[in-house]
């Protein structure tokens, strides 16, 4: 989730490109850089850190005057956060220069084909290999005013994955190109000056009419010809025009009045991220990096997670599924506490290790006793290049980009897809899964970005819900098998963003002490399993809801579509898409989030930073 800007008219671009880039930097503060173009001349500066150090680069050796220029703020994925991986990436002619947001997964072979012509690299990312044959085709094609569209056209058909490309070419100082899949693009229009952007904060200090770029098209901006859209083909399509009615603030947010509300939205692209490219050509599961051998892997006699926070939550439900797919026992600890008990550790075990910022100090400590006692780590995180997964022997990296928001929800749900593909893993090199097996279960994967879309637009109801809960002193949330790891995640959440005592419970303890904690009018959230499969919990479940109800709780009952069995005893039913048992949580965890924005918001208190709370711990 990078920052992108490209800017064509009248005003000094550098100027412009940097005003949009500080509106983005929250998409991305691994590195930033900028280019443009005068007089036939394409000039870059680029700088590993946040924009401070590329304006201070700028600061000190100036770029010239131009009125065409683009820049990006980069969320590392190929490559870590060096001077060398920033964008623009530059062609070898020095001739075209390219930004990205997205991922490039057929990027290998496409750097094997221009290095077999003797192009040189110079950096590890997957983006450069599109400068590299932007300027590969470019000469070969007839002079034109689309030419450098044709051959952004040309290019972009031959690109798998998710990508928004912003282009510049020397030869052409007055012109820009971009193109999308699956990652966003917007036009900006003004007086005779024109913009892109990864979205309306880029430019809302310029301009408030906005074209949306659609999927698969390339859109040209010319200082004299204009806005052009095409596909991929080269037929002209008519982009959706809007008016943006937010300010630079709320722009920032997407026109969200919080900065979660707009990461719960971003939830079906980051779990769509985190599942590119992981399934190669040959069936096998493909995680970032991989220090550790199959024979090794396939050694593993014991798995232990280790988290905390949120990140604890998706390692509990990371018990189930391993347990379930590779039939080795799996532990879930908190990292505060693994190393302090002296846990039994040698080169037979594995350590997975889950952390958003790849800094988390507990997380870390933990990690450096495991690698003390010879046992091997991997590493889930959503950070390139931080300190975890450096240290790490594997990584799989999530690619939800950054959040904003304190409380994490696009991070904890890409997690839990990670923790999946972990699992699969591990079950392929231990030869427990065929290819075909893994496929089925990765097409499951692929199917959730679909139904997290579908939860994300029957959530009003809850909103509404929510608003009613918002002075309950207290609210209890059950769950059993993969729904009891989600009671907890939707009782830290509320916890954390709106200050009200919130336990999550195994529901068959009730009857073990928390059925005690039951009065009239007690909000309890219920998250009910399915009803299929030869071993479901959901009966059990219902006689649970049968019981707290009984005892005067209202009754919150989240459950997949087509599940009447709950209706008589639910106060309110929340529908969720028919999902995979052990895939659940992903859809289940959606309304917990809501409900408890919606009541941190109805009590008037700050959503995005909760008091007390930082969204990075790096001290013990």
């Amino acid at each position: 989730m990078c920052g992108i800007v490209g800017y064509v008219g009248p005003q000094n671009a550098l100027d412009v490109v940097l005003e949009g880039l500080r509106r983005l930097e929250y998409r991305g503060y691994d590195s930033a850089g900028v280019a443009v173009v005068v007089d036939g001349v394409l000039t870059t500066a680029k700088k590993a850190g946040k924009l401070a150090n590329l304006e201070k680069v700028l600061a000190d050796q100036g770029l010239p005057a131009a009125t065409t220029g683009l820049g990006h703020t980069r969320w590392a994925t190929h490559g870590g956060p060096t001077d060398r991986n920033a964008h623009p990436h530059v062609s070898a002619d020095g001739q075209v220069a390219v930004v990205h947001n997205g991922i490039i997964e057929n990027f290998a072979a496409l750097r094997a084909e221009c290095e077999a012509t003797g192009t040189e690299f110079s950096s590890d990312t997957d983006t450069e290999v599109v400068a590299h044959l932007l300027a590969a085709v470019y000469p070969t094609l007839p002079e034109s005013p689309d030419r450098l569209a044709e051959a952004l056209r040309r290019v972009s058909r031959r690109l798998e994955g998710a990508f928004t490309l912003v282009a510049t070419h020397a030869a052409e100082p007055h012109t820009m190109v971009a193109s999308r899949r699956n990652s966003p693009l917007v036009v900006g229009v003004g007086d005779g000056e024109y913009f892109l952007g990864s979205d309306v904060a880029a430019f809302i200090g310029h301009t408030r009419h906005a074209l949306d770029v659609g999927q698969d098209e390339v859109v040209e901006i010319d200082r004299t010809r204009g806005v052009t859209v095409t596909d991929f083909t080269g037929r002209v399509v008519e982009p959706p025009s809007r008016t943006v009615d937010w300010d630079a603030a709320a722009a920032e947010k997407d026109g969200y009045d919080w900065f979660m509300l707009k990461e719960i939205a971003e939830q079906p692209h980051a779990i769509a991220d985190t599942l590119l490219g992981r399934l190669s050509d040959h069936g096998a599961i493909v995680l970032d990096e991989v220090r550790i051998s199959d024979q090794e892997v396939r050694d593993i006699d014991k798995v232990f997670v280790v988290s905390c926070g949120t990140s604890y939550h998706a390692g509990l439900i990371a018990k189930y599924a391993i347990e379930h797919w590779t039939r080795i026992p799996v532990e879930v600890e908190l990292a505060s506490e693994f190393r302090y008990r002296d846990p039994v550790l040698d080169r037979s075990t594995l350590v997975v290790v889950i952390s958003q910022s790849g800094e988390t100090m507990d997380t870390l400590m933990a990690m450096r006793h495991a690698k003390e006692q010879r046992a091997r780590v991997l590493a889930i995180c959503n950070t390139n290049g931080s300190t975890i997964p450096r240290e790490s022997d594997a990584v799989l990296y999530t690619r939800a980009g950054p959040e904003v928001a304190v409380a994490s929800t696009k991070g904890f749900l890409s997690q839990v897809v990670a923790c999946y593909l972990v699992g699969l893993f591990l079950a392929q090199v231990r030869g427990i899964k065929y290819a075909d097996e893994v496929a089925a279960i990765v097409d499951e994967l692929r199917a959730l970005p679909a139904a997290v879309e579908k939860v994300l637009s029957e959530m009003e109801p809850v909103r509404e819900l929510a608003r009613s809960l918002a002075d309950s002193p207290t609210i209890l949330f059950l769950g059993r098998h993969v729904g009891y790891p989600v009671a907890l995640e939707g009782a830290l959440k509320l916890k954390e963003l709106a200050y009200i005592h919130a336990e999550g419970f195994a529901a068959g303890e009730l009857k073990h002490g928390p059925i005690a904690l039951i009065g009239e009018g007690t909000p309890v959230v219920v998250v009910a399993p399915s009803p299929r499969g030869r071993e479901s919990v959901h009966g059990k479940v219902v006689s649970n809801i049968q019981e707290v109800r009984a005892r005067g709780a209202r009754t919150i009952v989240i459950a997949e579509e087509g599940d009447d069995d709950v209706l008589p005893y639910a106060d309110h039913v929340i529908r969720v898409p028919r999902t995979p048992t052990l895939l659940a949580p992903v859809v289940t965890t959606i309304p917990m989030q809501v409900l408890a924005c919606e009541i941190a918001d109805t009590r008037g208190l700050d959503v995005d930073q909760p008091r007390n709370l930082a969204k990075s711990v790096t001290v013990e």
